[in-house]
């Protein structure tokens, strides 16, 4: 029997990987939208903090355990930023092309050895609404900011962020390559670890 957790997202993409790596380990990841639970307020200041407000969010309106992420990228040159920002960074919410644009604006005309950066993905994963400890998992992929977008593949940062291991962009890696090696995989192989490792806390 699975143990079905609660996906704080609607994001295909995400519920079809997630469900690729837990349901051979014997859980049912479902979206929250199955259960008509709306978006929660992402009002954190950090990664982690809206990770863990979204996974009780889902947890209060279903009564299961929930799972979140909260992803995002850093740019040192901007002090972090746009950081827990990045989706809605120039305004709307999601608007990809507008956020690149904005990006590239504000790093214009500085040199390549101050464009580092790196994208964050946490993940928390809460077994009830007043889960005193929820699990975090925290991956990083370290890259720096092109001038001009690279590739066609991935969504977001990606045609922006140059990665060093692979001389190319983010959005210019295959697929397997990038969910073998990118922020996200990271965390997803450490909870993937944990759910293995303790599946009588779960």
């Amino acid at each position: 029997m699975s143990q079905v957790i609660v996906l704080a997202s609607n994001n295909t993409g995400k519920i079809k990987e997630f469900n690729a790596l837990l349901s051979p380990v014997g859980f049912d990841i479902k979206p929250q939208s199955e259960f008509n639970v709306q978006d929660a307020d992402e009002t954190g200041l950090s990664f982690i903090e809206n990770a863990i407000l979204k996974a009780r969010h889902a947890c209060v309106h279903t009564g299961l355990p929930a799972l979140a992420d909260d992803s995002g990228i850093e740019v040192d040159y901007l002090k972090g930023a746009p950081g827990i920002y990045s989706a809605r960074f120039a305004g709307d919410h999601g608007n990809s092309e507008a956020n690149n644009a904005l990006l590239l604006k504000k790093l214009e005309g500085v040199p390549d050895i101050e464009r580092t950066a790196r994208f964050h993905c946490v993940l928390a994963y809460l077994r009830h609404k007043d889960d005193p400890t929820p699990l975090v998992f925290h991956g990083t992929w370290e890259g720096r900011i092109v001038t001009t977008p690279e590739g066609q593949e991935g969504f977001g940062y990606d045609p922006l962020f140059y990665v060093p291991e692979c001389g190319c962009s983010a959005a210019s890696l295959p697929k397997e390559i990038k969910n073998q090696i990118s922020h996200r995989a990271k965390a997803l192989k450490q909870l993937l670890t944990a759910f293995q490792e303790m599946p009588t806390h779960l």
